[in-house]
């Protein structure tokens, strides 16, 4: 009698509820069940949901220790404590009164500044702090608006034309109180590459 409970419910929980759920995940909502992939020319080229460094080629390609050089002509993302390495997700877990959180991001706060030639007290926080994950796909409109004039200069494109791509991709609140206003950067950078 135990083995042949042993042997129903292995069917039941191990082969039937799983093959159900997929059917259903599949038939409803495939895009998300197969990870939200954004693709080109019918090829898989990033996922929506996890957030992605837009940087220049590495000098040495083989030095791990080499910084990132964003590349200007894509939006960036928020910074990522584990330099957007999937196997590597996490916090800094550095708490407000770290000298060295209020140091660093100060140093981001004066790098963006810079990189988007705007003054550093008009950098959103998102800008200069890491998410929980340090893979967040998301950013502020007002981090995505701050990026405009840089993205068109390096693309030869007019920031009006850039700005309406920005603005087709702010996604308001869930249920329209939960959250904030956010830009996946993930999609709008997808959406940027067919502009050319």
């Amino acid at each position: 009698m135990a083995l042949r409970m042993l042997l129903a419910f292995t069917v039941i929980t191990g082969i039937a509820y799983p093959l159900l759920v997929t059917g259903i995940a599949q038939a409803g909502l495939s895009h998300r069940a197969n990870g939200s992939m954004l693709t080109t020319n019918g090829r898989p080229v990033a996922s929506s949901l996890i957030g992605q460094a837009f940087a220049l080629p590495k000098k040495n390609p083989h030095d791990a220790q080499e910084p990132l050089r964003p590349d200007p002509g894509w939006f960036q993302p928020r910074p990522s404590a584990g330099s957007y390495d999937p196997t590597n997700s996490g916090a800094s877990n550095l708490g407000p009164n770290s000298t060295d959180l209020i140091r660093s991001v100060g140093e981001r706060r004066a790098a963006v500044a810079a990189f988007d030639g705007v003054p550093p007290e008009s950098v959103p926080a998102d800008a200069v702090t890491a998410s929980g994950s340090g893979l967040d796909p998301e950013i502020s409109p007002a981090y995505a608006y701050e990026q405009v004039d840089r993205v068109a200069k390096a693309r030869n494109l007019a920031p009006a034309e850039v700005r309406t791509l920005v603005s087709r991709h702010v996604r308001g609140r869930v249920l329209g109180f939960l959250g904030q206003e956010r830009v996946n950067v993930v999609e709008l950078n997808h959406d940027l590459a067919g502009l050319l």
